[in-house]
């Protein structure tokens, strides 16, 4: 079980940092035309800062429940499958691959999150 919580909390920190660190590192314009080109108004972006960092806050604080560390997950999910969808559409196929890749290291997490939290229902 040990084993287990430190796989979970190392692809954990892994997968928060991919979904939420590229909004400070990336140039803003860049990040700005990226969201113009997909249509959305320009306070969505601020609006998606605002809620990643609510969501790994609630993923990454243990003594969260366990049920809205599982809509976190959710919510992290569809975000980064509309974002491929986005990414895809506006910017071709290339750019839509990209946040499969934080969604991959997101579905390990949730698959150690539940082997920790419901023991009884993951199985390899």
């Amino acid at each position: 079980m040990q084993k287990g919580k430190r796989i979970y909390w190392i692809v954990t920190i892994i997968a928060m940092a991919l979904i939420v660190l590229p909004s400070y590192f990336v140039p803003h314009e860049y990040l700005a035309e990226a969201i113009r080109r997909m249509g959305f108004p320009a306070y969505f972006g601020l609006e998606l800062d605002i809620c990643k960092i609510i969501g790994a806050l609630i993923i990454l604080i243990p003594a969260i429940p366990a049920m809205f560390k599982e809509w976190a997950y959710v919510a992290f999910g569809i975000l980064l499958l509309s974002a491929s969808l986005g990414h895809w559409m506006a910017d071709g196929p290339v750019k839509g691959i990209a946040p499969l890749v934080p969604f991959a290291v997101l579905c390990v997490s949730y698959f150690y999150f539940r082997k920790l939290h419901y023991p009884a229902t993951v199985r390899l």
